[in-house]
């Protein structure tokens, strides 16, 4: 990887093709456009609070059409569920952002309020955590997604949801306290609070609900299923660091991969596009690589393997083409991004701060990270 050596502030950057490299079959579920259209809806009339802007952000989000991607073969109930989920997620992670710690601390108390105590709102009265006697719109809205999700869910994938989505929360909040102290994590200590800011590891249970299977807890935790797991949520995860870096950087937001490696690791703002690219090519090979490896456990068991495994390749594939199909990372210009992989930089925002570092690292650390990285992923299976 060469080292830029220029302070000057590029214009555009090129982005990977990344869908050219991932040859997994992309599918989109047959009732998918009239069920994400309901599942918006439900999300707008749930946040009375919302103001326009935010509303026409909501459709312009088409965190539905992500779901029928993703979920291509639940039946409707199903779906509609998970589309409610995906809507809440990225309505929490917009929330979130603007939040100093105590902030997402309080949202977290809500919305887990409402997973553990579904039945009924029991607001708590402890010091520091006392909640208000009506339950605000982010409660409500989980209780209700929740209520219709436990109805058919299995137990583990249950538990396990509920605790993802706590890992979540604790992520988002230390993403939070970094935020209100000015500071960006080092490379590897963010790759790791990323897997959870993500909020992959939730809506990965979910596909389990989706397709009525409960995973043992033998399979769940088998070194080649956590591995495929974890090829996922990087996957996902870096490719949007490289797909939402242009209006991250319009408002000083730090929490970006390319960003980090501008800052510590002295590279020019393609240099970083180029570098993350590479990672998300080579988790893409290591993917299929465990695919290869998933050992047997019986036909019933293979069978929910096959079916969960199928789930994760799902994702893979359909998060690459939805960034394009969104609004949310390139806006009016995604079909024209996506064909040509050209990408003009937006304008900072006044006072955002000047996200290109390249000329202030004295030292190169990428070729141990890059491969520490590939080594991880390449050479062995998640522990």
């Amino acid at each position: 990887m060469s080292i830029a050596t220029s302070t000057s502030s590029p214009d555009q950057f090129i982005l990977p093709d990344l869908i050219g490299h991932c040859h997994f079959p992309l599918a989109y579920h047959p009732d998918g456009d009239t069920i994400v259209r309901s599942s918006a809806q439900w999300l707008d009339h749930g946040c009375p609070e919302l103001t326009p802007k935010k509303r026409a952000a909501l459709y312009a989000l088409k965190a539905g059409e992500l779901s029928a991607y993703c979920y291509p073969h639940c039946n409707d109930e199903r779906l509609r569920v998970v589309s409610d989920f995906m809507h809440y997620l990225f309505h929490l992670d917009d929330i979130s952002d603007g939040l100093m710690w105590k902030g997402t601390e309080k949202l977290s108390d809500v919305v887990m309020n409402a997973v553990w105590f579904p039945d009924m709102y029991m607001p708590t009265t402890c010091p520091d955590k006392v909640q208000p006697f009506e339950e605000v719109s982010a409660g409500k809205l989980a209780r209700d997604f929740w209520q219709r999700c436990i109805k058919d869910a299995k137990p583990g994938p249950q538990a396990r949801f509920k605790e993802s989505l706590q890992l979540f929360f604790e992520a988002v909040n230390q993403q939070a306290r970094d935020r209100e102290a000015g500071v960006i994590p080092d490379l590897e200590s963010y790759i790791d609070m990323r897997r959870d800011t993500s909020g992959c590891k939730p809506v990965f249970d979910l596909i389990e609900y989706a397709m009525g299977i409960d995973l043992p807890e033998f399979v769940v935790t088998h070194p080649i299923i956590k591995a495929l797991n974890q090829c996922t949520n990087d996957l996902i995860t870096w490719s949007n660091d490289i797909f939402s870096y242009n209006v991250e950087q319009a408002r000083g937001d730090t929490h970006n991969m390319i960003v980090i490696l501008m800052k510590y690791h002295g590279l020019g703002l393609q240099d970083a596009i180029d570098y993350v690219g590479d990672l998300c090519k080579s988790i893409i090979d290591s993917f299929v690589e465990h695919m290869r490896n998933v050992p047997s456990w019986g036909p019933q068991i293979d069978k929910d393997v096959a079916v969960y495994v199928r789930g994760l390749q799902e994702w893979i594939i359909g998060t690459l083409h939805w960034s394009f199909l969104t609004e949310r990372y390139f806006g009016k210009e995604a079909a024209e991004v996506k064909k040509h992989h050209i990408v003009r930089l937006l304008r900072a925002r006044r006072g955002a701060p000047c996200l290109d570092y390249p000329s202030e690292c004295k030292e190169n650390k990428t070729g141990a990270t890059k491969a520490f990285l590939f080594g991880a992923q390449k050479g062995s299976v998640a522990q």
